[in-house]
């Protein structure tokens, strides 16, 4: 992203399909073991890249409600062992780890082990509440850190500002494109910019506003990319994560649906 090691996307919104992993070990809605996790994982990505999906996430979305800021060993191991399947079917495209919520140094390691290109992260800059509770310490300076003592320097952070789920009462006298601009001045090697939760579009006009608050720092769209809004946000992007328009009925607990998903894509290159 920011240089040359940790480039990570390289087309104008480039497709990026979240793979939401099922429940966790240990978690409140867990019901089948780990195997059967993954190969729904492994279902799910391989159907977004028959559609022409360019990256992947892997992401814990089924283990709600979330810890704040860490998760447990059985997590990790889990969303390790399904990070490995998910690289095996994609090899050749960019692949992502996020560990709700805001378990930051566990995506790292999940990223490092499974070969992984890049982190999505909660919480890099600033203090926020999110429904998972109070995220009162910035990631930026022990994540950073973390990043380079266990030798994971090629693993891009991209950092979700203004984050979904979320109140941002106490910085209220900070806009999401100052955020951007303290982002970058942290380390980050890109920021994703969200509606107010998931499945809802973020503002296309502060997307811009980011984009040229920090012209150099790659951006990406977090929530809400539907075939309707695609041409509003590729332009201005590096990259939309989609997951709820990419499943059946729209429903982010349901398996990605083929057609959905080529509609996406459709829709995302004829904005190129």
């Amino acid at each position: 992203m920011t240089t040359p090691e940790r480039r990570v996307f390289e087309s104008p919104g480039t497709a990026i399909g979240m793979v939401h992993v099922g429940a966790s070990p240990g978690t409140p809605h867990a019901t089948d073991d780990v195997a059967a996790v993954e190969a729904r994982a492994v279902r799910d990505a391989r159907a977004l890249l028959d559609a022409g999906f360019e990256a992947l996430i892997v992401e814990n979305m089924h283990d709600r409600p979330y810890l704040r800021g860490g998760v447990g060993p059985e997590v990790v191991a889990a969303l390790t062992r399904v990070a490995l399947a998910v690289r095996r079917v994609a090899a050749d495209v960019p692949l992502g780890v996020q560990v709700l919520a805001a378990a930051n140094r566990e995506a790292l390691a999940v990223a490092l082990a499974s070969g992984a290109d890049f982190v999505r992260v909660e919480g890099f800059v600033f203090a926020g509440v999110a429904d998972e509770g109070l995220l009162d310490e910035a990631a930026a300076g022990p994540l950073l850190r973390y990043r380079r003592a266990i030798g994971a320097d090629r693993v891009a952070v991209l950092a979700d500002i203004k984050k979904k789920h979320s109140s941002h009462a106490i910085t209220a006298d900070l806009s999401t494109a100052e955020t951007a601009r303290a982002a970058a001045f942290c380390g980050a090697d890109g920021v994703i910019v969200t509606g107010t939760a998931t499945g809802e579009a973020a503002d296309a006009a502060e997307v811009a506003a980011v984009r040229a608050a920090a012209p150099d720092l790659p951006l990406c769209v977090g929530s809400g990319v539907t075939p309707e809004n695609a041409a509003d946000y590729v332009p201005l992007t590096d990259g939309l994560i989609i997951g709820t328009a990419a499943k059946e009925a729209g429903d982010w607990r349901r398996p990605v649906d083929p057609a959905r998903a080529r509609a996406l894509v459709a829709a995302i290159r004829g904005a190129r």
